[in-house]
């Protein structure tokens, strides 16, 4: 079964009525993200901080996947399907994906301030200063903030190397580290890029498909897997 790895930013979600913050002046949500979304800013005004990802997680349940990640929830029955997102929603997970790996992070949980092992799920949205993990240190937002490390990005450059297909969709190649995945694809692979405003970036072959991921995924992921029936029945 071939390998298809799809890698995929803010666009993926933007459908589903989560806003990027790179299409509004660098402004998340009427926030700088300097001041919510910096470890800087996690020691300034914590209370911000944890104001404004309670938020984000409760849009996150009010909203639902759509046709872009339910598409790829198909695509699993016909190859070997590994995600790797930027986004911190579970909107890949809700549709049905089985393998996703989270780069920045995920919005559904939270984690102790001193120990970054220590990861819970909570059941509810709000999580307020004074709430404390088991090490007695204050609950954090379970992501990767500017200026902090990747830890999941070795994992993600080995699943990408495997790639027999690279899909890319709903980002705008700009984040690092990131970004620079796309330099780890196999020569001999296929890379296709799904964006309103898709550039290619320079030295590499790869198919452009300027739209949004609810309309565009669906119909490459109808190709992709009706060239595959094609093939398995030749």
């Amino acid at each position: 079964m071939r390998k298809i790895v799809v890698f995929t930013g803010a666009g993926m979600s933007a459908d589903s009525g989560i806003k990027t913050f790179r299409d509004t002046d660098g402004l998340w949500e009427n926030h700088a993200v300097e001041d919510v979304a910096t470890p800087e800013a996690w020691v300034r005004n914590p209370g911000l901080v944890l104001d404004f990802y309670n938020a984000r997680r409760k849009q996150m349940h009010e909203v639902e996947p759509n046709k872009g990640h339910y598409a790829l929830v198909e695509l699993e029955k016909y190859f070997d399907v590994q995600i790797i997102t930027q986004n911190v929603d579970n909107l890949h997970e809700r549709a049905g994906s089985s393998h996703v790996l989270h780069l920045h992070g995920e919005l559904g949980k939270v984690r102790s301030t001193r120990d970054p092992n220590l990861i819970y799920t909570p059941d509810h949205w709000e999580i307020k200063l004074g709430d404390v993990a088991e090490d007695g240190s204050q609950l954090r937002p379970h992501i990767v903030w500017f200026g902090e490390q990747v830890p999941m990005f070795e994992t993600a450059i080995d699943i990408t190397q495997t790639a027999d297909i690279m899909i890319i969709v709903g980002t705008s190649l700009l984040v690092y580290p990131a970004a620079s995945l796309i330099g780890y694809v196999a020569p001999d692979a296929t890379v296709i890029l799904i964006d309103p405003k898709a550039e290619p970036p320079s030295g590499r072959n790869i198919e452009i498909i300027r739209g949004t991921a609810a309309v565009e995924l669906p119909v490459l992921i109808h190709k992709l897997i009706t060239n595959e029936n094609k093939k398995k029945y030749a």
